[in-house]
């Protein structure tokens, strides 16, 4: 609770008046924002795809608010405890990806709360996947693999890059959706989750548009169909899961900007409006695409209600999945 907020209550101002006195303030933090050094914090390592895009973020930004703007790596939870427990005051913020959403229902005791505790900014990127399959398999569509899948439950398997990954939960959404019977195994990593479909050890795996588009063309795996709302620009002949076989399908993940709950919604707003301007630019577009990901800026309104939703729904699709901790 701010000086105005207090004030209003010990006093008795006619709510109409604080309303006025709390708008006031928020646009003249907005105005003098930023004039100071700001910090994106990545709860990942450097090297990351996560780490990358910040940095090529925190350059734009830097150079349109005349401000340093740095980017601090701070994996794992610690990272999102720390954000969670920063000052709101907009010069702390955190870019981060939709696992943010599940770290609830994944880890136990954990200390910040994924909705309560933060803001939304903005969507950065959405990130669809691909699904892959072994160049001989029998089934070429998504519908035929469904159909293979109800005939032999059981039988077939899909990799993954680990438990709640978002090639997992890409896949185990595809699963309860189809309502089938295929295995899950977990592998350490992107890497070796492709492999094992290259291989035909498994026969599926989601994987980022890059590997998909590389190996397909290349006629190690074929890609049947991506989980994206719409067509991906970068493989524009591969059809949508919704399309191909699951119409209500829905799962993309994302990453997105967060600042800690209770930052001003003038600072929110600006940032997100700012953000969204740069992504706009033709050399952010192409970073944007190299990274196997598409721009997909929103308001902070929007945001807070997607990580919300996400967070509700995939916390459901991991303890139906036998995966979640709570």
């Amino acid at each position: 609770m701010n000086w105005i907020q207090k004030f209003c209550i010990a006093t008795g101002t006619v709510v109409l008046a604080c309303f006025g006195m709390l708008f006031q303030t928020s646009g003249a933090v907005a105005q003098t924002y930023p004039s100071r050094t700001v910090t994106i914090i990545v709860p990942f390592g450097a090297g990351s795809i996560t780490d990358a895009m910040a940095r090529v973020l925190a350059d734009k930004l830097g150079t349109m608010w005349k401000q340093s703007v740095v980017v601090e790596n701070r994996p794992g939870l610690p990272g999102t405890t720390a954000v969670a427990k920063s000052a709101p005051d907009g010069y702390t913020l955190m870019l981060t990806s939709n696992g943010h959403t599940i770290a609830g229902a994944i880890n136990k005791g954990i200390q910040f709360d994924p909705v309560k505790d933060f803001a939304g900014v903005t969507v950065i990127a959405s990130v669809p996947l691909v699904a892959i399959v072994p160049t001989d398999f029998p089934a070429k569509t998504l519908k035929e693999f469904v159909a293979l899948a109800t005939e032999s439950p059981g039988k077939l398997n899909f990799s993954s890059a680990g438990v709640a990954s978002t090639s997992f939960l890409s896949a185990e959404i595809f699963r309860q959706g189809a309502k089938i019977n295929i295995v899950h195994v977990p592998y350490k990593g992107v890497p070796d989750a492709t492999n094992a479909v290259i291989r035909g050890d498994v026969q599926m795996y989601f994987a980022p548009i890059p590997n998909a588009k590389e190996l397909s063309e290349a006629g190690k795996v074929r890609a049947i169909a991506i989980n994206s709302a719409k067509r991906a620009p970068q493989l524009p002949n591969v059809p949508t899961i919704a399309e191909a076989a699951l119409p209500d399908y829905k799962y993309e993940s994302w990453f997105g900007l967060l600042a800690p709950a209770g930052t001003p919604p003038a600072i929110l707003a600006q940032v997100s409006r700012d953000v969204g301007q740069v992504l706009k630019t033709p050399d952010m577009i192409e970073k944007l695409t190299t990274f196997g990901s598409i721009p997909a800026p929103n308001s902070p309104e929007q945001f807070d209600a997607m990580i919300k939703s996400d967070t509700e729904r995939y916390g459901k699709v991991l303890r139906d999945a036998g995966v979640a901790v709570n």
